[in-house]
């Protein structure tokens, strides 16, 4: 066996599956079948920083036509949504009753992000309405009110969520989340309960324990790869509202930091009232809240992710609640999940957001009746 073999070998593995539930598992088995498969991840990019960095580049961007509304919030305010309606869909003409799902976006993304694009692809192929939760401030919007968004504070999302099924209360609605959005989704899910209009979420590459994912970030090649690179884009979305955010905090100490430690220090966690950072972190670790989740959930990850290392993704507290599953892969880095030999459209991160969706939508009522 040639160098090339042995190497597609040891990384090409079937996804551990991890769930409590067994009626959840052969639900999964039978609608989701792509989480028992074996993941194949391009062979010159299989390890995980390379296919984080390269995801972006790589991967196709689909054209998504979106209707932009801009809805207030409590504390006066505003929050841009992005919606791709299909109001040609030819499985659910009727759009008071067509499924809707929900996306939120990572730390610095937007309705903009391949990832996102994909999923409104893929969902359009389905019949499914999207609509995307931009974080505020973040999509080219005024804020207009000093206050931004972090993984912790959930009452936008809560207030999106709440406004969506108002708007169309007769259509099946679930989330998905990615990276950051992922761990607000979470954290959410875990405060609400059963209490929520989604019938169930998918959660892609979520940070589980805020304080290992910021360790891993601060080692030295991590930082130089991508801390760094997202503390400057914080900075930029915050220097683009400095008139508005400077009534709160100190926007030139903020503009010092030099790694997301640093600025969650001196922004984040000054701007929603926290103690200290670590208070911050505490709080917005969705490992925490796991155990309180009410609603079906699976969550993607790989074990080779630096934002979210392996060894605190909480499997032990997973198997806890049966309405969690989650689908972990030996390669995929955050948010890659490349697959083929020229990984230009569906990733594997694709593949299972559609399965997933669609078994919900389909055939939601058997998850806890098989």
């Amino acid at each position: 066996m040639d160098q090339d073999a042995l190497c597609q070998r040891k990384i090409s593995l079937k996804p551990q599956l991890v769930t409590s539930n067994d009626r959840f598992c052969r639900f999964l088995e039978e609608y989701c079948p792509v989480v028992t498969e074996t993941y194949y991840p391009t062979i010159w990019c299989w390890e995980g920083r390379v296919q984080t960095l390269l995801r972006p580049f790589i991967t196709s961007r689909p054209q998504v036509q979106y209707r932009n509304e801009l809805i207030k919030t409590a504390d006066g305010g505003q929050i841009s949504l992005d919606w791709f309606d299909n109001n040609d869909s030819l499985y659910y003409p009727d759009a008071s009753t067509r499924p809707t799902v929900l996306l939120l976006p990572g730390l610095t993304g937007t309705s903009k992000e391949s990832y996102i694009l994909h999923m409104i692809h893929q969902s359009e192929t389905l019949g499914y309405r999207c609509v995307v939760f931009n974080n505020r401030g973040i999509s080219g919007e005024d804020l207009l009110t000093p206050r931004t968004y972090c993984a912790s504070n959930t009452e936008d999302l809560e207030t999106v969520v709440h406004y969506v099924h108002n708007l169309h209360p007769l259509a099946p609605l679930m989330a998905a989340g990615v990276s950051m959005g992922g761990m607000l989704l979470l954290n959410y899910l875990g405060k609400t309960g059963r209490d929520t209009p989604l019938m169930a979420a998918a959660i892609f590459s979520a940070g589980w324990n805020v304080f290992e994912s910021i360790a891993s970030l601060e080692k030295p090649l991590n930082w130089l790869l991508f801390n760094y690179y997202l503390t400057t884009c914080l900075q930029s979305s915050v220097s683009r509202h400095r008139q508005m955010l400077e009534k709160s905090c100190d926007i030139d100490l903020v503009m010092k930091a030099r790694s997301i430690r640093e600025f969650d220090k001196q922004f984040t966690s000054v701007m929603f009232g926290y103690r200290t950072v670590d208070d911050y972190y505490e709080d917005a670790s969705p490992c925490r809240r796991l155990k309180s989740v009410g609603v079906p959930v699976l969550c993607l990850n790989s074990v080779d992710d630096v934002f979210s290392p392996a060894h605190a993704i909480p499997v032990e507290t997973a198997k806890q609640n049966e309405n969690v599953a989650l689908v972990l892969t030996s390669c995929g880095g955050h948010i890659g999940f490349l697959e083929g030999i020229w990984p230009r459209k569906c990733t594997y991160m694709d593949r299972v957001f559609k399965q997933f969706v669609q078994a919900v939508f389909e055939h939601g009522n058997k998850i806890f009746s098989m």
